[in-house]
Formats: structure tokens, C-alpha cells, sequence
């Protein structure tokens, strides 16, 4: 993964004109899973990696202003601003990730810092996709034990969770590092070098695994919020509308939520079951890019619609925001 780009060897000269085609590109121990190459070098960069680099810098960008954010301002300390930190900082990690496995690639060749990279990467996204699960728990919990969530007890769950969280996403992390790798054995190398086929099963399956659940907490929190609703409408109390409004719109955020992870994960998680080495490279870019479109989207849905980060926002830019009173964000489904 981190080598330099192979020129395919060839006797014959392309007509003017005439497409070159992207061909993977073989090393001598036929484990060039994500490398390239053309029959005339006319770009020596990988346009694919590019592309990565691109959307590391834009997940870095975004999320460095949500954890400045949430970690310089005290009123943001809530159990569900703790988990959207925690969240930041993954996709944060993941983006700088994405941009050190570019500069890596293209400057320094070695399989230690390739080691290194690939495990700082899965590290991150593990710790991305399951503080998404932390998240989707802690809004579960809010609106079962509503009148308890704002207790003691409800922070430390949220502390034990997010060491449960970066915990098993630090061990992933560490597992190519130590040892299960496919360097000594390129045989057992997966679609994504220097991981092992087994390696990427085993992220594959945790990552269906933590879909399920978030899946079924779905199912959970929407037949929570229509009992409410039932309630509401058989009480008739006009006060009770806009905690049902606020619930509505933490569901529609979570169909959201759901939408675009599924859709950024799954095709990359099918094809680590599926995929083989020796397929062409191109099938493992085109399914890893809009995976790290995940962390790109989850500021915006988590953070940036949220009002009181708004207001953050506004007081770092300009310093001139005056709020109309007091405000503080009680309901977790806000988010």
C-alpha cells in the first residue's frame, strides 16, 4: 500500500489519442492491493489517492472546529455533547489518517509506517462507527428513562461507554501492528495491504454486527416516540407539542444517520467479505472513498445543526452574538 507507482512495461506505443487505461499494478510478491499504474506515466500521483487526501483534509477541517468547539466551551458537557466530542475527535483522527497515509505513500517507503498507518486508520474509523453506536444508545436511553437521563449516573455510563469504545478501537488498531499482518505470508493478504483476510473479515462482520444494533435501537426509539405521541394526543396537552416535535425531529435525524451510514459502509463491508486480492485495486477505491464520506457528513447532522453549538460558532467567528436569554439544549433527541 505504501510503494510507489509501477510503470507496466510495454512494447507497444498507444495512438494518439487513445484511452490508458488505470491497470493494477503487480509487485513481485503480487501484493500491490491498492496500487496503480499506467503505460505512460503522464500523472506519477494516484488520482484515487488523491482523492483520499482530499477527503481526509475536508473530515479533519470539519471536525478540528467541532472539537475546538465542544472542548472550549463549558457549557457544552452534557452526556450528548460528550459523545458528539468523542465522535469529532475519531473522524477527526480519521482525516489526519487519510492525509499522513498520502504524504507516507508518496515520501517514505517503509512497512513499518505502513503498519502503522493502516492500524492508525482502522483505530479511527472503529472508534467513528461506534461512537455512532454510543450515540444511538444515549438516545435510546434518553427517551426510555426520560426522567432520569439527567442524573449523575447517566455521565458515567456515557464515561464507561466511551472506554469501551476507544478501548476496542485502540486493540483493532494495534492488531497489524503486533504481528496480524500479511507481510511474511502475502498469500493471506486482503483486498487492503497489509490487513489479512481474516483481519478484514473480522472488521466486516463488527461493522454488520453494530448496524444491526443500531437498526434495532431504531425500531425502539420510533415505537417509544408513538406511544408518546398516542399519549399526547389522548391527553390532549397542548405544553406536551413541542417535546414531541423536539422527538420527531431526534428520529428524523437518526432515519438520517442511519441512511448515510448505511450507505457509506456497507458497499466497503460487503466487498471485504467478498472481495479478493487479486481483484483490480479500483473495486477496493471505489468502495473505501464514500466510506470516509461518513465522517465528512456526521459534523453536519451531529454538530452543526445543533443550536447551541451554532451559537458557539458564531461567538468564536465574530465575538457579537447576543443570545435572547438563557439557553440551554435539555433534550438529547435535539441532536
Amino acid at each position: 500500500m505504501n510503494k510507489s507507482l509501477m510503470v507496466n512495461d510495454s512494447s507497444a506505443t498507444p495512438l494518439a489519442g487513445e484511452a490508458l487505461p488505470w491497470i493494477e499494478a503487480e509487485s513481485l510478491d503480487n501484493n500491490g492491493s491498492l496500487e496503480f499504474s499506467t503505460a505512460a506515466l503522464d500523472f506519477p500521483i494516484n488520482p484515487w489517492d488523491i482523492m483520499l487526501c482530499m477527503s481526509g483534509t475536508v473530515i479533519a477541517c470539519e471536525n478540528a472546529i467541532v472539537v475546538a468547539i465542544i472542548f472550549y466551551t463549558p457549557t457544552l458537557r452534557t452526556p450528548m455533547f460528550v459523545l458528539i466530542g468523542s465522535l469529532a475527535t475519531a473522524d477527526l483522527l480519521a482525516g489526519m489518517g487519510l492525509i499522513l497515509n498520502f504524504v507516507f505513500q508518496y515520501v517514505i517507503s517503509s512497512e513499518t509506517i505502513s503498519l502503522i498507518t493502516v492500524g492508525f486508520l482502522v483505530a479511527s474509523f472503529t472508534a467513528s462507527i461506534s461512537s455512532l453506536l454510543a450515540i444511538t444508545v444515549d438516545r435510546y436511553f434518553s427517551l426510555y428513562n426520560a426522567l432520569t437521563y439527567f442524573s449523575e449516573k447517566t455521565l458515567q455510563y456515557v464515561h464507561l461507554m466511551l472506554v469501551g469504545t476507544w478501548g476496542v478501537s485502540l486493540f483493532l488498531g494495534l492488531l497489524p501492528v503486533l504481528g496480524w499482518n500479511c507481510l511474511d505470508e502475502p498469500a493471506s493478504c486482503s483486498i487492503v495491504r497489509p490487513l489479512t483476510r481474516s483481519n478484514v473479515m473480522l472488521l466486516a462482520t463488527s461493522f454488520f454486527a453494530i448496524f444491526v444494533l443500531m437498526l434495532t435501537l431504531y425500531f425502539k426509539i420510533c415505537k417509544i416516540v408513538c406511544h408518546h405521541a398516542h399519549q399526547i394526543a389522548l391527553q390532549q396537552h397542548f405544553f406536551a407539542t413541542s417535546h414531541y416535535v423536539a422527538t420527531k425531529k431526534g428520529v428524523s435525524t437518526l432515519a438520517i444517520i442511519l441512511g448515510t451510514f448505511g450507505a457509506s459502509w456497507l458497499p466497503f463491508a460487503i466487498y471485504c467479505l467478498v472481495g479478493e486480492r487479486e481483484y483490480p485495486s479500483v473495486y477496493t477505491y471505489a468502495t473505501l472513498l464514500p466510506a470516509t464520506y461518513n465522517s465528512m457528513i456526521n459534523p453536519i447532522i451531529y454538530a452543526y445543526r445543533n443550536t447551541e453549538i451554532q451559537r458557539s460558532i458564531y461567538m468564536l467567528l465574530c465575538g457579537c452574538f447576543q443570545a435572547n436569554g438563557a439557553y440551554r439544549s435539555r433534550s438529547p433527541s435535539e441532536v
